[in-house]
């Protein structure tokens, strides 16, 4: 499956905030976790879009584009 590029930017983006949360604590947590959870939405959202606009089931595009981005390099 080809993965668009801007599907993987905003999943790194979006994996880039979840990876702030560590150490944090009480409201900075809760602040952060907010962040975290915007940039998830963004990219789920993305997600929803692009496999309706292409007919791709959409989990498995999910889990295509998380897969490329923790298991790239």
């Amino acid at each position: 499956m080809e993965i668009p590029e801007p599907l993987i930017d905003l999943e790194r983006a979006a994996e880039t905030e979840r990876a702030k949360l560590a150490g944090l604590e009480g409201e900075e947590h809760a602040a952060q976790q907010r962040v975290w959870r915007a940039a998830a939405a963004v990219f789920q959202q993305a997600v929803t879009a692009h496999a309706a606009e292409t007919g791709v089931d959409r989990h498995t595009l999910e889990q295509a584009v998380k897969h490329a981005v923790r298991y790239s390099d």
